[in-house]
């Protein structure tokens, strides 16, 4: 049995941003439960030199869109950093698996040697597609999921692993 590059990159993104949407509404209930200002923990950070949660999610959203575009050999949709509530960064993972859900396996399937060309540290890397999504894209993608996720399960937010994996098919 074999995976394509659609199945080891789409649904993969998809189903972690639903999850993140799914912790971030459990962030936003809790927060009007015990009366918590959403700034607090939009704002909040695990370290002082580390990005608040709010540009986790972007980036996060931002990954997934853009990982998904350049296996398709596309330009990927950019988004306006604006994002003020939680309800915002949801309607952003929204606007990024919608944005997801356009590109076609075939449009993917195939581009495991398709040349890839990223700055890192201000010096163009180039990857093959298979390098790209495996070495850079994927694991970039869920450092900033996973920073979200710690952000708010230290801000006492009542998630779990359960909540970060989701419903096993």
């Amino acid at each position: 049995m074999t995976i394509s590059m659609y199945q080891a990159s789409v649904p993969v993104l998809v189903r972690a941003l639903t999850n993140l949407k799914g912790i971030l509404n459990k962030a936003a209930a809790h927060a009007q439960a015990k009366k918590i200002d959403e700034a607090a923990l939009l704002n909040a950070r695990l370290f002082p030199d580390m990005f608040m949660l709010t540009r986790q999610v972007q980036i996060a959203c931002d990954f997934a869109r853009a990982t998904g575009a350049r296996l398709a050999g596309k330009e990927p949709l950019a988004l306006e950093e604006t994002e003020k509530s939680i309800a915002e960064l949801v309607a952003r993972i929204d606007r990024s698996i919608d944005y997801i859900g356009t590109l076609a396996a075939s449009d993917i399937d195939g581009s495991e040697a398709r040349e890839i060309v990223r700055p890192i540290r201000g010096e163009p890397k180039r990857f093959t597609g298979i390098n790209y999504l495996l070495q850079f894209a994927l694991p970039n993608f869920f450092f900033h999921v996973t920073t979200a996720y710690a952000i708010l399960r230290h801000s006492g937010i009542d998630i779990g692993k359960a909540d970060y994996i989701g419903a096993l098919d």
